[in-house]
Formats: structure tokens, sequence, C-alpha cells
């Protein structure tokens, strides 16, 4: 592990893991950015223009620097989409990190109220994962006729379209 940690760029140990206090330094071009964090430089630029991300800091010729903690925010923000929050209550949070300590509770709550919303999609997701090792595990014995197959019975005629249709 610690041969693999030597082994990353600055950009990728920013991004994936940042640290407490990440440096603030611009040092990161927006296409290393775009290869560590897997969002296009289009999205990159669309974070900064609806306020996800600070103005991102510009070298000499005009290009985007990144900080290390400019991936600490896209690292999370990162993780809230993967979650499926909305852009909108992602951005509705920065502003409130941007007002400061004021917004801690009403930020709690967002993330309260987002977690439990996760939660349920996970409670759907492994309800739904069980029915489907259900219907594997009815699988497993060809001999035996899986319930709500029964389009494929020998009473009834095969239809590709009826059967695409069907689960």
């Amino acid at each position: 592990m610690a041969q693999r940690d030597s082994q990353l760029s600055g950009c990728e140990r920013a991004f994936g893991a940042p640290s407490a206090v990440p440096d603030r330094t611009p040092r990161h071009a927006i296409s290393e950015v775009s290869a560590t964090s897997g969002l296009s430089a289009h999205t990159l630029r669309w974070y900064e223009r609806i306020g996800l991300l600070d103005p991102v800091d510009r070298s000499y010729a005009g290009q985007r620097r990144y900080s290390d903690a400019d991936l600490a925010r896209l690292a999370f923000l990162t993780k809230l989409r993967l979650t499926g929050m909305p852009v909108a209550d992602m951005v509705r949070y920065i502003e409130m990190v941007r007002a400061g300590d004021g917004t801690r509770a009403a930020r709690r709550q967002l993330l309260v109220d987002h977690r439990a919303e996760v939660r349920q999609r996970l409670a759907d997701l492994h309800a739904t994962l069980a029915v489907i090792d259900r219907k594997i595990d009815l699988y497993g014995d060809p001999a035996v006729p899986v319930p709500g197959d029964d389009e494929m019975s020998e009473t009834t005629a095969y239809h590709p379209i009826e059967d695409r249709k069907s689960a």
C-alpha cells in the first residue's frame, strides 16, 4: 500500500484522500483534474460557473490551476452526485459553506435529510436484489418451473417481442 501511495500523483492523492486542511496552492491543470476525478473539463468549468467551485486560479497563460482544496471539494461533490443529490441541493450546500459557521446546523440537516433518502434507496435496492437473487436461485435447477415464467411454458407459444416486454 505504501508503494501504491508513493506512485500516486499529487492530484490523485489530493482527490482520493483529501487532508483535513488541504493546500490552497494552485498547481493542477484541468486535464489532470479531469483524468483523476472522472469529470470532464466541461463539467469542471460548469461547476465553477454555477458556484460549486470557487473561481479557479489561472496560470500566466490563462489556464486553470486547481488547488488541493479544490480537489477535496470535488471529491466530496462527486460523492454527493453518486448518491443522487440534485445539483441544486449541492449548490445550496456550498452557498451555506460560504456563509460560514452560522449555517452549520442547516448544512447538517441537509446532509441528514439526504442520508435518509440514500438509505431508503439502498433499502429499495436491497429488496430488489433479493428478488433477483431468488429468481437466479430458481433458475439453478432447470427441471424446476420458475414462477412468473409461464410465458415459456409448453402450452404458450414463444413470442420474442412479448418476451422482451416481460420480466
